[in-house]
């Protein structure tokens, strides 16, 4: 149900917010690519709480806090937490993209999937990881 996959992105937005927040104090040299993408994420947010909304669902709340899948207390490990993010992000929008028959949501999600894997792609060459891009952004990987 598209609903439920919409509560799945919705919840991926909360976290990505969550990140960007955590993150800002060690990524100073790429400020304003932190600023850009925490924007991008509480206006997605924020239009996924909407979506919801009109369709008579409650929007999930965020979570106290969030795991980043290693501690944040350097620059490179604040990159490595945007890239989880973002990769959580496009799989979780790919998820509406692959559950729905509304033509208005897929554009949406396809917008918010393609979104953040270009900001998955620039963290990785900030980064230096490989690949730098993802062919399928939001699958499984390996």
């Amino acid at each position: 149900m598209s609903v439920d996959a919409v509560q799945d992105a919705l919840a991926a937005e909360h976290a990505a917010v969550w990140t960007y927040g955590l993150v800002s104090a060690f990524v100073e040299q790429q400020a304003a690519a932190v600023a850009e993408g925490a924007l991008a994420h509480r206006s997605r947010r924020d239009v996924t709480e909407r979506w919801l909304r009109d369709k008579s669902a409650t929007p999930r709340p965020p979570a106290p806090a969030y795991l980043p899948p290693a501690p944040v207390d350097s620059a490179a490990s604040a990159i490595a937490a945007l890239i989880a993010v973002e990769t959580d992000a496009c799989v979780a929008w790919r998820g509406v993209v692959e559950r729905t028959e509304d033509a208005e949501l897929r554009k949406s999600a396809l917008d918010a999937l393609t979104t953040s894997a270009i900001r998955a792609t620039r963290w990785r060459r900030i980064a230096g990881v490989t690949p730098i891009s993802i062919t399928l952004p939001g699958t499984a990987v390996g």
